[in-house]
């Protein structure tokens, strides 16, 4: 009974190659999505960390620090960047073929659609989030200093182009893997 997805046998790739070339805005976009992710997880570790961002005392009380927040923080600063760090899967040969250490899977070619409608719902909902966020921060009550608002807005507002860039290599993905 066969899988459905032929084995890396039938279509071998390279371990450093894609099956079709990526074009290098592609591969900067893909990182791009890294880039414009680490300033706000860089902005939560420091509020975990104790540095001083200009938030008043009721602001570090909402993130629940001290007590939870300095679990929950964390964990999520390291979620956000490992999603991101996926977008980096669809202009490298891993987004392509399933590794080693996936039983049943191991060396088959990743199904176009199982890349594409996750990172598609991911670029709407990181574009939906960027511009909330923004939106609702631009607008807050937040009890914070002038230039603590600014740092922090200045650390947020790349999340915007999150969900824009990991659109256009999503597209870019399923064009490159669906041609010929």
């Amino acid at each position: 009974m066969s899988t459905g997805a032929a084995p890396l046998a039938t279509s071998p790739l390279s371990p450093l190659a894609t099956a079709a070339p990526v074009p290098p805005w592609a591969r900067r976009a893909a990182a791009a999505v890294l880039w414009a992710s680490a300033p706000s997880v860089l902005w939560r570790l420091a509020v975990v960390l104790g540095v001083p961002l200009g938030l008043a005392e009721s602001e570090y009380d909402a993130m629940l620090i001290p007590g939870w927040g300095y679990l929950a923080v964390p964990l999520l600063s390291v979620a956000q960047e490992a999603l991101a760090f996926l977008a980096l899967g669809l202009v490298r040969p891993w987004g392509e073929v399933w590794p080693r250490w996936i039983p049943g899977l191991r060396g088959r070619r990743v199904p176009v659609p199982a890349a594409v409608v996750p990172a598609a719902l991911g670029a709407l909902g990181c574009t939906v989030y960027g511009v909330l966020f923004t939106w609702t921060t631009l607008h807050s009550d937040m009890e914070i200093t002038r230039w603590g608002e600014w740092l922090m807005n200045a650390c947020y507002l790349p999340l915007v182009a999150w969900g824009p860039l990991l659109a256009a290599v999503t597209v870019h993905y399923h064009r490159r893997r669906t041609r010929g």
